[in-house]
């Protein structure tokens, strides 16, 4: 049985078997996930409009359909969301895998635009086949982030066993610091809602339904593979806990097995992408037809398409076409971006690093044994801790750390905001943990006399407040740990926005 809470700032009852809009918190935060999503769309056109962008060196294919007036009108007032790598998924979800270099993207992200795209096929009189790709990013990328917000607080309230801090981590995920990735036209926010439902569906004890979800995760972005470790420490855990009880033969196979069938699920959307990339550039078949504008871009840029030469990944003997092009096109490798002049995007990385850093070195002091036999064990501390430093966290924050040393080593480590933003919860579950822990103005409204219920609200049951919006209009009396974490997701929401929807340096 899970120990429950004794602390009272993580007291009080949570029905996770409820209707899903019965909890009044949940409400709260899907109220305040929407207004952050509309917000973003009005700012990125409100800065799109008025700052001319940037003339930066990045993919734009040419147009091929003619543009009416509406067209314009979509692009000006959601062109702000197709800049940088959201060409790509764009290009792609148009137009299909034509260039080499577009096979650094998943099909995961590209194929849900384009389901939404076919969505709006009523309106392809008026609308372009981009325009209805545009509205199609704003439209889904934003119910992906709300539906993650909310996936979120359910995944705190199994793990932590705190429903405060669940409620605070998923309404700083609204004000998160990846804010205008989850916005504009990339994988990140499909990836976020996959991963964080996946795991809860973990935490809730249904395998299959989480291997699923980790699957498809994987099929949007390549770092999905890293949530087989999840899979993998589950079973583990399932069989030193049955160990003494049952066979350990028939346990021992059944875990092989188990581990098999995981590292397998999870592979093949890598693996599929892969086999597909080959048969494209490696084997022998009917040429492809592409329009000759495009064409012609491959010519100017360099790009290789299907028809040029035999690449040379094809003679690898694991023909991998992703890790070629992370190589020779995005010079992603082993401390390759430790460079003089790269000291500007480390230092715009340093926030995130540090906090997630921090994250793992409170967790790991405070519970030293249960870090030391893989969370396999029960600490020998018997003092309850509920949020942050429940022993559930030790998973994730496992996770949490193997992607900050992989991006921080291995990655350009200005993604490692966005990277780190939409793929563990361990950076807004300690950051609700540092509010919660250091901010008195938190603990008195959490000591404070419950309002009388609302009409949604079931009898009771206090009427929640939006916690972070308090804090902001309270901000001179805010501690300064509150201040700096709240200044810092703030101040990259919208920073994110002003550069990046200009093309300015903000990838």
């Amino acid at each position: 049985m899970r120990p429950r809470s004794l602390r009272k700032p993580c007291s009080g009852s949570h029905i996770l078997g409820s209707r899903w809009l019965s909890d009044p918190s949940r409400k709260v935060i899907l109220k305040f996930a929407v207004s952050c999503r509309v917000l973003t769309l009005v700012l990125q056109a409100l800065f799109n409009v008025v700052i001319p962008d940037h003339q930066a060196e990045a993919f734009s294919p040419p147009r091929l359909a003619p543009s009416g007036s509406v067209d314009k009108l979509v692009e000006g007032l959601l062109g702000g969301l197709s800049r940088w790598d959201a060409e790509h998924f764009l290009f792609i979800a148009e137009h299909g895998y034509l260039y080499e270099h577009n096979f650094a993207f998943f099909p995961g992200f590209p194929v849900a635009l384009l389901v939404g795209s076919e969505l709006l096929r009523p309106l392809r009189g008026l609308l372009s086949q981009r325009s209805c790709l545009l509205i199609a990013v704003a439209l889904l990328n934003s119910l992906f982030s709300v539906l993650a917000a909310v996936t979120l607080y359910d995944l705190g309230c199994l793990v932590l066993h705190c429903p405060r801090q669940a409620f605070y981590s998923a309404l700083l995920f609204c004000l998160t610091p990846a804010n205008v990735f989850l916005a504009a036209g990339y994988s990140e926010a499909l990836f976020a809602l996959l991963t964080f439902c996946a795991m809860g569906q973990l935490e809730r004890g249904r395998g299959w339904a989480s291997g699923l979800l980790f699957t498809l995760a994987s099929g949007v972005r390549a770092n999905g593979l890293v949530n087989v470790g999840f899979l993998l420490h589950s079973q583990c855990r399932g069989f030193f806990s049955s160990f003494m009880v049952l066979s350990p033969t028939r346990q021992l196979v059944k875990l092989m097995a188990s581990v098999c069938l995981s590292v397998l699920a999870l592979s093949l959307p890598f693996a599929l992408f892969q086999y597909y990339a080959y048969t494209q550039f490696c084997l022998p078949g009917s040429p492809r037809s592409i329009p000759e504008p495009l064409v012609q871009l491959a010519v100017d840029k360099g790009y290789r398409t299907t028809e040029g030469n035999l690449p040379p990944w094809c003679s690898w003997d694991l023909p991998l076409i992703y890790s070629y092009i992370q190589d020779v096109y995005w010079n992603v490798g082993f401390l390759r971006y430790f460079e003089l002049k790269q000291v500007p995007n480390f230092l715009l990385a340093a926030p995130m690093a540090i906090l997630v850093a921090s994250a793992i070195w409170t967790y790991v002091t405070t519970h030293p044994w249960l870090c030391l036999t893989l969370g396999l064990q029960r600490s020998r501390d018997k003092t309850p801790h509920p949020g942050f430093l429940s022993p559930q966290v030790f998973v994730y924050l496992v996770h949490a750390a193997v992607l900050l040393l992989f991006g921080g080593l291995c990655m350009h480590v200005q993604v490692l905001t966005r990277f780190l933003g939409s793929s563990t919860p361990v950076v807004y579950w300690f950051a609700a943990h540092l509010l919660q822990d250091k901010e008195p103005l938190l603990r008195s409204l959490e000591t404070a006399p419950a309002k009388p219920s609302s009409e949604d609200c079931p009898p009771g049951q206090r009427v929640p407040r939006n916690s972070i919006m308090v804090l902001f209009c309270n901000w001179k009396t805010c501690s300064a740990v509150t201040r700096y974490i709240l200044q810092y997701f703030l101040t990259y929401w919208l920073l994110g926005l002003l550069l990046h929807c200009n093309f300015l340096p903000w990838t």
